[in-house]
C-alpha cells in the first residue's frame, strides 16, 4: 500500500469515529432535552405514600436558590445551549488537527484553535449557570470561647500596660516631620528667578557667517533651486538651538511679511530646524510643493508664506533668519531669528 492511500484510510477512518461520536452526542442530547429516557423510575417506588416525609437534614436541608418556575424546561434550555457551544468546540477542534496534519494557513489554525477554545469555554460557563445547583449551605459551627480567666488575664494585660519606647516614637515622628516639611519647603525654590529671559535668546547676531555641519562658508551659488542644506552660525557649529535649514526658491514666488522683504537674497530663506510643537528637527524639505516637514508629528510648514503651518499640531510658524549676502559673496545672518526657537512656553502659545 502507498503512502499516500495509507494517509486517506487513516483520515477517514478518523472521520467515521468522529461521525459515530457526533451521533451518539445527538441521541443522548435529545433524550436529556425531550425528557424521555430509556428507564423510567416511579417518584413512589419503594416509599409508602401514606407515610409523612421524613424532616430533611445536613445536605438536603439546604436552602435552593433557583428562581426558575418550571426548573426542568431551565434545565432542558440549558442543555440545548451546553450542547450547541460544545458541537462549536468538537468543530473547532476536529478543524484545527486536520488543518494542522495539512499545513494549512495560519489563520486557519488560529480561527480554528479560537473556535475550539472558545467553545468549550462557552459549554463550561453555561453549565455552571444553566446546569449546576445553585444552593446555600449552611453549616453550624459550635462556639470556641476561651476560658474565663485566660480572657480576663488577656484584658489586664492590655490595658494595664504602658507604651515603651517612647523616645524612639519621637524621634521617629520628628525625623518624618521634618523630612516632609524640607520637601514642602522645596517647592518654594520653584518660584525662584523667571527661566523667560534664556529662553528669549533668539540664537543668531549680525554678521555671523553660515557655515555647513562641516565648517565650510556657504556663498550665494552654493544651493541650486529646490535644494536645501543644514547651516549654523560660523562660531556655533553643532547647536542644537541654532540649526538652521537653508533653501533657495524662485523670490517670486515668496509672499513673506511686510518688512522681511529684504531677508531673502536672491531666493536663499532660512528658518530654525526646531519644531514649534515638540521641539523635534524639521529638515524634510519638499521641492514640488515648497513644504518643509517634521518627521516626529507630520506638521508641516509653507517655507514661501515665512514657514507658516498649513497642516499637523504646530500652532507657530518656524522662526525666520534675515540674510544678507556680504562683498565676497557669502551668507551672513542679518541678525537673530524673528522669534526665540523652539516649542511654546510662558507667553509664548
Amino acid at each position: 500500500m502507498k503512502q499516500g492511500e495509507e494517509g486517506s484510510n487513516w483520515t477517514f477512518i478518523f472521520l467515521v469515529l468522529v461521525w459515530e461520536g457526533f451521533k451518539s452526542l445527538a441521541r443522548s442530547f435529545f433524550a436529556v432535552f425531550t425528557g424521555k429516557s430509556a428507564i423510567a423510575v416511579s417518584p413512589n417506588f419503594g416509599h409508602n405514600t401514606t407515610s409523612p416525609l421524613p424532616e430533611k437534614t445536613g445536605r438536603a436541608a439546604d436552602r435552593n436558590l433557583d428562581t426558575q418556575n418550571d426548573p426542568a424546561s431551565h434545565r432542558r434550555w440549558g442543555t440545548l445551549f451546553v450542547f450547541i457551544a460544545f458541537i462549536f468546540a468538537v468543530v473547532g477542534g476536529v478543524g484545527f488537527l486536520l488543518a494542522y496534519w495539512s499545513d494549512s494557513a495560519n489563520w486557519v489554525l488560529g480561527g480554528t484553535l479560537a473556535i475550539f477554545l472558545g467553545g468549550f469555554g462557552v459549554a463550561l460557563v453555561l453549565s455552571a449557570h444553566w446546569l449546576m445547583p445553585h444552593k446555600e449551605a449552611t453549616e453550624e459551627r459550635e462556639k470556641l470561647p476561651s476560658p474565663p480567666d485566660e480572657r480576663q488575664g488577656v484584658f489586664e494585660e492590655f490595658y494595664s500596660g504602658e507604651v515603651q519606647r517612647r523616645s524612639m516614637l519621637r524621634w521617629m515622628v520628628s525625623v518624618v516631620a521634618g523630612i516632609f516639611a524640607a520637601g514642602v519647603i522645596s517647592l518654594f525654590r520653584s518660584l525662584g528667578k523667571s527661566p523667560v529671559p534664556s529662553l528669549l535668546n533668539t540664537v543668531w547676531t549680525r554678521g555671523q557667517r553660515l557655515v555647513t555641519s562641516e565648517g565650510k562658508p556657504v556663498s550665494v551659488n552654493s544651493l541650486d533651486l529646490g535644494s536645501s542644506i543644514t547651516v549654523f552660525p560660523e562660531d556655533s557649529v553643532g547647536a542644537e538651538n541654532a540649526q538652521t535649514v537653508l533653501i533657495r526658491v524662485n523670490e517670486h514666488y515668496l509672499q513673506l511679511p511686510w518688512g522681511r522683504s529684504n531677508w531673502a537674497p536672491m531666493g536663499y530663506v532660512a528658518y530654525s530646524r526646531v519644531c514649534t510643537h515638540a521641539g523635534c528637527p524639521v529638515g524634510l524639505f519638499e521641492a514640488d510643493t515648497d513644504l518643509l516637514l517634521c518627521p516626529c508629528h507630520q506638521s508641516t510648514f509653507d517655507v514661501l508664506r515665512a514657514a507658516c503651518p498649513t497642516s499637523g499640531p504646530a500652532a507657530r510658524p518656524l522662526p525666520q533668519l534675515p540674510l544678507y549676502a556680504d562683498a565676497d559673496g557669502y551668507l551672513r545672518a542679518g541678525g537673530g531669528f524673528s522669534e526665540p526657537p523652539g516649542p511654546g512656553f510662558w507667553g509664548m502659545p
